[in-house]
């Protein structure tokens, strides 16, 4: 469930970006049952630092073939991982037959930037098995080009 970049600026596929997105989620509320405001920052904090990992080891170029320089090169995007963790609504006594008639809350995110179209994104991810936990979880990852 995510939104479409533009073919031209990723810096990996859209494939890549959906499996990265979802292995950190799925990792980070492997044991989640519900919404628990103590712990909301530390699973942010996991997703985030994961998919900022995962992408800074997919897109650093690889200078094995390079016999000239033991230093590495830099990666060629910088990258923002925005994760947004909401509790869905309170699920009233009558709603307990089915997840439709639950309390749930609406939700709107929008992102906006000035920048090189042709080396620069955004890609909006919302996990779908969040709601099996009682959220609504959304990433937004943003890079820039660097070169």
């Amino acid at each position: 469930m995510g939104g479409e970049a533009g073919a031209g600026n990723l810096p990996v596929p859209i494939a890549d970006l959906t499996e990265i997105a979802t292995e950190a989620c799925d990792t980070a509320l492997e044991d989640v049952q519900g919404y628990d405001h103590d712990q909301v920052g530390q699973w942010s904090s996991h997703i985030i630092n994961t998919v900022l990992q995962s992408l800074i080891e997919a897109t650093t170029p690889d200078h094995s073939d390079d016999t000239y320089t033991d230093t590495p090169l830099p990666p060629p995007y910088r990258f923002n991982v925005n994760c947004t963790i909401i509790q869905q609504g309170v699920t009233a006594p009558e709603a307990s037959e089915s997840r439709e008639k639950a309390g749930k809350r609406g939700m709107h995110s929008a992102s906006g930037a000035y920048w090189d179209v042709s080396r620069d994104g955004m890609w909006t991810f919302k996990y779908p098995n969040a709601e099996d936990k009682g959220l609504d979880l959304v990433l937004n990852i943003v890079w820039f080009g660097t070169n």
